[in-house]
Parts: C-alpha cells; sequence; structure tokens
C-alpha cells in the first residue's frame, strides 16, 4: 500500500474578456471588391454594424494570471485532492497572504475536515480587497493524518504583483474669502478603460464641499464630461471641488494659520465586465497662506464701475495674532484711485481673533481695469504700520456707457 499523498491547485478567479477581431478590409476599387466586408459581415465574432471595430461581442477565458490592481478585489479558487487510495483524515487547509506589511488569513473557515475520501477534493474560494502595492505571496498550507496516524504537512507559495491603477495630483488655490478650491488630476495608467462611477471628495469636521463638476442644463444637472464617463488608458481628468470653512470656523481666525486638513478623495471605478475597484487617499493638506497679525479681506466690491462717480466696497478686518490691537485706518490716493472720507480715523481696539467690517467710498479718474490701493493700518501700542496694495481690481468705464446692475 502507497502512502497517502495530497495534491493542491490554485486558480485565480477572473471574468472572461470580450474577444479582439482583427478586420482585413480593402477598397471598392481593389481586386477583392467587398469580399473582405462581406466576410467580416457573416463572421459570428464580430460586432454587427460596426465589424471593422477590432472589439468582437464574443467572450474568451483568460489565457494568463492577468494583472492585479490596487483597490480591486482578488479571488482565489483552491482545491485540494486527494491522489491516493486511502481515506485521509483531520484535513486542514489554510490561505495566507503576505505582504511587504502584514500577513493575513483568507481561509474561510480554520476548521478541519473530518475525512477526505480516496479521489476527492476540498475547495475553497477566497476573496481579498487589495489594500498595498508591491509583491504580494499567497501562502497555502495543508496538514492531514494517514490511516496510520502519521501527520503529514506541505504548502506551497504564490507570488504576484500588485500595480498601481490611477495617478493621483492635487492643486490647491487658497481664495482671498477663506474658499480652498481644490483640482484633482486622476489618470488612468492601466492597459484598458475604466468606467468613473464616483469621483467625490469627503471634507474635514471644518469644511463644507460643493462638487464642480455638473452644470445645469434644462433645469437638471449634467456631468462636465458628458454622458460616458469613460477613461481612456493613459487618458487624464480634472476634477474641481470648492471648500468653504463652516460657520463655525470661518469666525475663528486661527483657521488660517498653519497646515489645514482638507479632506480626502473617494474613487470607484469598474473595468472589463464589471469588476469594481475603489481607492481612497490619504488626508489631503494644504499649506494655508500666512496673513500676518493683520488680515484684511473684501467682503463686497462692484465688477464695474462708472468714471468719476462714487463707488462703494465693504473690507474685513481680522486681527490674527494674539494680542489685543488699536488701530488707526490712514487712506491713502493713487493716481486713478481716490479716497472719499477722513483718513486716520481710530477703529478702536480689535480683540485677538476677532473682526470689524468697514464700509468705504471710493471714486476712479482713470478708465479702464484699475486696482483698489492706498490702505494703512497702524497698530498704536507697537507703531507698527501695515501696508495693503493691489487689494482688488475694478473695471472703470466711461458714464455715458450703460452698467448692469
Amino acid at each position: 500500500m502507497r502512502p497517502a499523498a495530497q495534491a493542491q491547485k490554485v486558480m485565480r478567479l477572473t471574468k472572461p474578456t470580450l474577444f479582439t477581431n482583427i478586420p482585413v478590409t480593402c477598397e471598392d476599387r481593389d481586386l477583392p471588391g467587398d469580399l473582405f466586408n462581406q466576410l467580416m459581415k457573416d463572421d459570428p465574432s464580430t460586432v454587427n454594424g460596426a465589424e471593422t471595430l477590432m472589439l468582437g461581442e464574443m467572450l474568451t477565458l483568460p489565457q494568463n494570471f492577468g494583472n492585479i490592481f490596487l483597490g480591486e478585489t482578488f479571488s482565489s479558487y483552491i482545491s485540494v485532492h486527494n491522489d491516493s487510495n486511502q481515506i485521509v483524515k483531520d484535513i486542514l487547509v489554510k490561505a495566507d497572504l503576505q505582504t511587504s506589511s502584514q500577513r493575513l488569513n483568507l481561509s474561510a473557515s480554520n476548521a478541519t475536515v473530518a475525512e477526505l475520501k480516496s479521489d476527492c477534493c476540498i475547495d475553497d474560494v477566497i476573496h481579498h480587497e487589495v489594500k498595498e502595492i508591491g509583491t504580494h505571496i499567497l501562502v497555502c498550507a495543508v496538514s492531514y493524518t494517514t490511516q496510520s496516524g502519521e501527520k503529514m504537512y506541505f504548502r506551497k507559495f504564490f507570488k504576484f504583483q500588485v500595480l498601481k491603477p490611477l495617478d493621483v495630483k492635487t492643486k490647491f488655490y487658497n481664495a482671498e474669502t477663506d474658499e480652498v478650491f481644490l483640482e484633482a488630476q486622476i489618470q488612468n495608467i492601466t492597459t484598458s478603460p475604466m468606467f468613473m462611477e464616483k469621483v467625490s471628495l469627503e471634507p474635514s469636521m471644518m469644511y463644507n464641499v460643493v462638487e464642480l463638476n455638473t452644470v445645469k442644463q434644462a433645469g437638471e444637472g449634467m456631468s462636465t464630461f458628458g454622458s460616458r464617463t469613460y477613461l481612456q488608458p493613459m487618458d487624464t481628468r480634472q476634477y474641481l471641488y470648492c471648500l468653504k470653512p463652516k460657520q463655525e470656523f470661518a469666525e475663528k481666525a486661527g483657521i488660517i494659520k498653519g497646515v489645514t486638513v482638507i479632506g480626502k478623495l473617494d474613487i470607484v471605478w469598474k473595468t472589463n465586465l464589471g469588476e469594481r475597484g475603489r481607492l481612497q487617499t490619504s488626508q489631503l493638506q494644504r499649506m494655508a497662506p500666512g496673513y500676518g497679525d493683520v488680515r484684511l479681506s473684501l467682503e463686497a466690491i462692484p465688477d464695474t464701475v462708472n468714471l468719476e462717480e462714487p463707488f462703494h466696497i465693504t473690507c474685513k478686518i481680522t486681527n490674527c495674532s494674539e494680542r489685543t490691537m488699536d488701530l488707526v485706518l490712514e487712506m491713502c490716493n493713487t493716481n486713478s484711485i481716490h479716497w472719499c472720507g477722513v483718513s486716520g480715523r481710530q477703529l478702536g481696539k480689535l480683540n485677538p481673533s476677532s473682526s470689524l467690517y468697514l464700509a468705504l467710498t471710493l471714486l476712479s479718474s482713470v478708465q479702464g481695469l484699475q486696482s483698489v490701493s492706498g490702505l494703512r493700518l497702524t497698530d498704536t501700542f507697537l507703531k507698527r504700520t501695515y501696508e495693503y496694495d493691489d487689494i482688488a481690481q475694478v473695471c472703470v468705464v466711461s458714464s455715458t456707457i450703460q452698467v448692469e446692475s
């Protein structure tokens, strides 16, 4: 009687792919005439009405292991077969996935099988959402006991690489109104097209987010990318988001200092025949602009004004320091912009993280795009002066031109 023998097979579970057809065509005036076109129409593997496309309508089974990308679900079929003519007992099949940072147990059940008859097998299907790139090793171990009571053990290793499917780049723009605009550039670096199911930004607790990737048509929101949200290989798409600080944080000047956590991107896509993948970036951070001790921002200003006619703006002054200030406002005229009012007036004391609003009046003596400049704030406690030029721009037109309100 020969000793009991076990055989182990591990296969990756993947969906079939569409058959690729290589079209052979010619011009009508060539010798074959319409022969090649007719043969393609009669070919059952081609798409009706689109015979010259390489993509067919028939499915083919995978011919190799294929690529595995970060964010996808890796599925594998494990089969342990009893090749001997004996009954073996206490069979335990264990599947572990070894990555560069951890070892994961993927077995559906860790219970032992009481016995396995000759020419029978134990099957198991494992699933794992891939969350790391680089080398992965699937370790399949089998232990069992022979009829003579001898304990046997063997294992096999299956190595595969996990690739990066997307390249994500982010750009930040800090607006004067404390709004943050985020541009996310997403590139498909795989060899097959992707259907972008969802690209969203999950903001941090300090912000509310508005997606700027749709336009209104007939009262409905339409994607700026059109109805077909496919991303071809090596193509890049830009997504834009506007983040506004929540009211309870916007009132505190400290939120505009230092590094600010914005949120994270959540990307969901589908490939081939509906295989789903998902990636979530780490927390995105932007370096907030430094405003010094005192910040001056514009709350309201007209876009277009009449020549030599007064117009009004509203300024917001925020104390970004940790000390109380006693401020004096000075207004200096430029060649084109003239301030209306008394310069050198006292604004009073301004506590840390507090703000005050100023309504100011100006007029312009020169047409064209003019810069609002010439504001000076002096802290009488430290005898320190803060200068503000190029605060904003207004378009000055002749009074004979009708300005739309």
